[in-house]
């Protein structure tokens, strides 16, 4: 079994679009040569970039159809065929590498625009999350933010830290007074952090700026479709914040596992 991730990034511009969609595609290269009669068997190849379980150089094997059908093929696979008992199920063999249900994400809402912000007034908008996994390993989606919302002279506003100073990028807090400021964001909805308890707690984006990890927003190690999330992010100023247009960037990866 192969063990591969792919990760698909999304950027959403606050103020301003940007979108961009990455995958990181696995290249991996073999060496062929002669060995001594015998019998050898590998367990697993590895390299500082990939990891093959039980490899097997498959003798035969395509996918072929017509009008009326499609059919996998494959030859010298090592124990195929589907195993089950009470409690489990096992598709074995390289045609069960097709899922059911192909790993997708999607997002709605890629231009966040808070409009004229009023001192002492929060404002809150949001995106939805959607994810369909069928892989063995379930899936993650995580996501940072480039840096503070600042204008281009450097003008900031700050990660909120909740109402008692106690939100982070890794754990959510309260945050419903209106004399709490700063820029932070709610989970709600399937496989979203389990410190998102309801509407009010809130946590901080993780800062690229500041060398913060990325943070999961939604993870499940089960397989599921359409698995469905609310995103709300929300800020509020001081009196005494600059005046000026805002902007940040917020970067979503998405990650399947098999």
């Amino acid at each position: 079994m192969m063990n591969l991730k792919l990760r698909m990034n999304f950027k959403i511009g606050i103020l301003f679009k940007i979108f961009n969609l990455k995958l990181i595609i696995l290249l991996l290269s073999f060496s062929f040569y002669l060995s001594p009669p015998g019998i050898h068997a590998q367990a697993k190849i590895t390299s500082p970039n990939y990891i093959i379980q039980m490899p097997n150089f498959n003798s035969g094997a395509g996918i072929p159809s017509s009008a009326g059908y499609k059919l996998d093929t494959t030859i010298g696979q090592t124990a195929p065929g589907l195993y089950s008992s009470t409690g489990y199920l096992v598709r074995s063999g390289f045609q069960y590498i097709h899922s059911i249900i192909p790993f997708s994400f999607s997002m709605s809402n890629f231009l966040i625009n808070f409009g004229t912000l009023m001192p002492g007034t929060p404002v809150t908008r949001t995106s939805t999350l959607m994810v369909s996994a069928g892989g063995a390993g379930g899936y993650r989606v995580t996501a940072r933010e480039a840096g503070y919302l600042q204008t281009s002279t450097g003008k900031t506003i700050p990660d909120s830290t909740c109402d008692a100073g106690t939100c982070s990028e890794t754990a959510a807090a309260v945050w419903s007074l209106a004399t709490t400021y700063g820029f932070g964001y709610n989970m709600s909805g399937n496989d979203v952090p389990s410190d998102f308890i309801d509407g009010t707690y809130f946590r901080q984006f993780a800062n690229a700026a500041l060398s913060e990890g990325d943070q999961s927003v939604m993870s499940s190690v089960n397989v599921g479709r359409d698995r469905t999330a609310t995103i709300t992010y929300k800020v509020n100023v001081s009196a005494v914040q600059a005046a000026g247009s805002y902007q940040n960037r917020i970067l979503f990866t998405a990650i399947p596992s098999f």
